[in-house]
């Protein structure tokens, strides 16, 4: 009984263009990331922007207004990796401390004018001249009233003298007073000056770190979308190759439809065996045959 064989191959050039399709999707497929001229699986994928300078010194701020040391930070990320002994005082006690430094019933000393024991002096001795000036005048007063050298000049001497000392004291505690009040009021308003800063000084503080923080963020999101396009450069310089191949195997596809066609029939005589020639002819079909995985007949 003979034996019928009947196979259709496509135009030669349609042929032609799908074997030449594979060697080309074979070939670009074969190349690994990070090959010659293909991007790195690190090139590839996201990367993520490391912490910058500005960053960096907003944290150290913010560390030291808690009392907290030195901090340190990975060489490649920039990223905090450990924290130095600090003073553990914050940013404000300094100025608490100084406030309690003009409270108290000594405070007053460190505001004396150190003037005052040489005005009270000079005070005191224009006094006293002053003083000394009426003496003769009782003398007079004496004479004039047929006492002098009596009873009633000793009395009225001793009576001016203890008046004068009465006023000399008097005119001291003032001046001592004046002074002590006036260096208390240096103290309180010295005091009142340190506790406001000591309120101010949180906010003052927050404020710079809010202010180098915003820059730094602004400075990561600058170099975090200069990374996101390298990525996409990279992804695109990877794929770019692939697209092209895919244009080219839809073009050969849309090809096929009205591409013409040769049948053939071979006959072999009954009983006869698969001869070479047949092998030959059913290996190459199995070749072409790849062709219909691209919509090939």
């Amino acid at each position: 009984m003979a034996d019928t064989t009947t196979y259709t191959r496509l135009a030669p050039y349609i042929e032609g263009a799908q074997e030449n399709y594979i060697d080309l999707l074979t070939q670009q497929v074969g190349k690994a990331p990070g090959s010659a001229g293909v991007p790195t699986l690190a090139e590839l994928g996201p990367q993520v922007a490391g912490q910058n300078v500005l960053t960096q010194a907003a944290q150290q701020q913010a560390a030291t207004q808690a009392g907290l040391g030195q901090l340190t930070f990975d060489p490649t990320t920039g990223a905090v990796t450990g924290v130095g002994g600090g003073t553990g005082v914050a940013g404000y006690q300094p100025f608490l401390d100084q406030a309690a430094a003009y409270s108290g019933p000594q405070a007053y000393q460190g505001f004396m004018s150190p003037y005052q024991q040489q005005v009270i002096d000079t005070t005191l001795a224009e006094f006293d001249t002053q003083t000394a000036q009426g003496v003769p005048q009782l003398a007079a007063n004496a004479i004039q009233a047929g006492a002098f050298g009596g009873g009633r000049e000793g009395v009225a001497q001793a009576q001016y003298a203890s008046d004068a000392a009465a006023k000399r004291a008097a005119l001291q505690a003032q001046l001592l007073g004046q002074g002590f009040t006036q260096a208390n009021q240096l103290a309180q308003s010295a005091f009142e000056q340190q506790r406001n800063l000591a309120s101010l000084q949180p906010s003052l503080a927050a404020s710079g770190v809010q202010q180098l923080g915003a820059a730094g963020t602004g400075n990561l999101a600058y170099q975090q979308a200069i990374l996101d396009a390298q990525q996409q450069q990279n992804q695109l310089a990877y794929n770019e190759p692939l697209s092209r191949l895919n244009a080219y195997g839809s073009g050969i596809a849309a090809q096929l439809s009205g591409a013409p066609t040769t049948t053939t029939t071979t006959t072999l005589g009954g009983g006869q065996g698969v001869g070479p020639l047949s092998q030959a002819l059913s290996a190459g079909l199995s070749a072409y045959g790849l062709g219909s995985i691209f919509g090939g007949n």
